[in-house]
């Protein structure tokens, strides 16, 4: 098949991400023609060069579209509508696909991959990898003018509209078909590169702890986004209350965004409280491979509790204990397999004692971390995940979606 997939922010691991999008594209440039639109805005953070910009069987069509996770609301929802206007106008133009495939975030790019779909007669995919517009609002940046109804039933009519919908929890394929009750939903997961796991050696892993200077007893990290939805203050209020007791303690603080300035202040203040450059995706894998803990932290916003964090799955699958604070899925994942632990949202006295209790048993800790790890392979590999969505897309191209 043709396939024109519709995705504003591509990049490859050879970024400080997960690299899902790459491996998304990668799986199907093996059986089809594939054309990402997309943007220029992730290559600027590209620490490597391990993997090509665009795989085999990929076209890349890029627009000039910047963004950043420091933009203000108004600043990013322009980019997100010039992004929009450029896909829907490409859309438009290119030769008529088979099949379209539409990325959120932002819901504006599904939109325009919907528009196009049907204006050109194609089926899509509608991939939910964030809900919107419930983020956005639950986070304060659209204004309650009108508009709030009106976002809910485009989202809505999307699902409706979409040959399949492709969520990255369960928690969000319960909110699809909620919203729209006739949608054909499916799960998959975000999950986690074990080709890249497996390929970490013993030098790498001195070379990084070398690097970074990892020579406390315990490392606790958080490696991802510094945003505004991350709860970055509450991470570093319980930091300062652990090492202020702990001497053989080291938090670092690995990634970037809104709250980097924040972070750096913090850890001039305390050297036991460190921020780490963004890394590549196998350089911030081998990094887990380090640490006794990681956290994957969320304000306390419902609609966060469905959400499917990259950094999630990457501790699991590298044997890292978790302690997250979303109430849905992920409190339940961990508590049901004994693989982390749950704290309340933006409570920092809670989650010291929580990581401190975690720390007092190391022999326990490092058996949770074996069961992570065991979970992980069987439930979360990425290679098996990509395998099970490209299925989905052949399915939805041949129109037989139920």
């Amino acid at each position: 098949m043709r396939i024109a997939v519709f995705l504003q922010y591509y990049h490859t691991p050879d970024c400080p991400t997960a690299g899902r999008p790459h491996a998304l594209v990668e799986r199907l440039g093996r059986d089809h023609d594939v054309t990402v639109l997309t943007t220029r805005a992730w290559e600027k953070t590209r620490k490597a060069h391990r993997f090509p910009w665009a795989p085999p069987g990929v076209d890349l069509v890029r627009f000039d579209v910047p963004y950043d996770n420091t933009m203000s609301a108004p600043r990013r929802l322009g980019a997100f509508l010039r992004y929009a206007a450029r896909a829907l106008r490409h859309g438009l133009q290119m030769p008529r696909p088979d099949l379209i495939l539409g990325s959120s975030t932002p819901l504006t790019a599904a939109a325009a991959a919907g528009t196009v779909a049907r204006l050109r007669g194609v089926p899509w995919i509608f991939e939910v990898r964030d809900l919107w517009p419930a983020f956005p609002i639950q986070m304060g940046a659209v204004p309650n003018c009108g508009l709030h109804g009106l976002l809910r039933w485009g989202e809505a009519a999307l699902y409706r509209s979409a040959a399949q919908v492709v969520t990255l929890s369960t928690d969000m394929e319960q909110h699809v078909r909620t919203r729209a009750p006739g949608a054909s939903v499916a799960t998959v997961e975000y999950g986690a590169d074990f080709t890249r796991i497996d390929e970490i050696s013993p030098k790498r892993r001195a070379e990084i702890s070398e690097r970074f200077d990892l020579d406390r007893r315990f490392l606790v990290l958080y490696a991802g986004t510094f945003g505004r939805a991350n709860a970055i203050p509450t991470l570093l209020d319980a930091a300062r209350r652990l090492v202020a007791e702990r001497s053989d303690v080291l938090v670092a603080f690995a990634g970037q965004g809104h709250h980097a300035s924040t972070i750096e202040r913090t850890a001039r203040w305390h050297e036991a409280i460190r921020r780490l450059p963004p890394l590549s995706y196998p350089d911030t894998l081998a990094l887990f491979t380090h640490a006794d803990l990681s956290l994957v932290s969320f304000v306390d916003r419902p609609v966060l509790a469905a959400n499917s964090p990259g950094k999630f799955f990457d501790s699991l699958a590298t044997g890292t204990p978790v302690v997250v604070t979303n109430p849905g899925w992920t409190k339940r994942f961990v508590e049901r397999h004994g693989c982390g632990w749950f704290v309340h949202p933006e409570s920092p006295g809670a989650l010291a004692n929580c990581i401190r209790t975690a720390l007092a048993s190391p022999d326990a800790l490092a058996a949770m971390g074996r069961t992570a790890h065991d979970l992980a392979r069987d439930r979360f590999a990425r290679t098996t995940l990509m395998n099970r969505y490209a299925h989905l897309v052949a399915r939805a191209g041949s129109g037989s979606v139920d």
